[in-house]
């Protein structure tokens, strides 16, 4: 399953800003490119389309956009790489991949506004308190 990452490698370190801005565009498209393969591994068919999770790794590489260190972005594409090996690579689970790139930080708030209907304003101010 992981052959589409086989060969690719992370340049020992980029010269120029340029050289590094390049890198990061390389990375998104390998990053795209293995896309069909995490969906089909993980079965999120169901859960979300290609097209969000390739919104989700846009959003997650501009994260880092105010980066203009060579060797930071480096760094940076290292670690991006060794998650895409990860993921592709299986060594998370599926809810690890729904909860890091389909539903996020905010879908959580979400889930847990729609839970807290039917609790006493005690239990309301109790769970607030402890999760903000």
């Amino acid at each position: 399953m992981s052959n589409a990452l086989k060969n690719v490698k992370v340049a020992p370190n980029s010269a120029t800003l340029e050289e590094a801005r390049h890198r990061v565009f390389d990375f998104f498209k390998t990053a795209c490119r293995s896309l069909p393969t995490v969906m089909h591994i993980y079965n999120l068919d169901d859960v979300t389309s290609i097209s969000e999770l390739r919104s989700t790794v846009a959003s997650e590489i501009r994260k880092n956009s105010h980066v203009t260190n060579p060797k930071v972005i480096d760094m940076l594409l290292f670690k991006a790489f060794e998650e895409l090996k990860n993921v592709v690579d299986m060594a998370k689970q599926r809810h690890h991949i729904i909860g890091q790139y389909v539903v996020g930080k905010q879908g959580l708030v979400q889930d847990r506004a729609t839970k807290d209907q039917g609790i006493s304003p005690f239990l309301k101010n109790f769970y607030n308190s402890n999760y903000s």
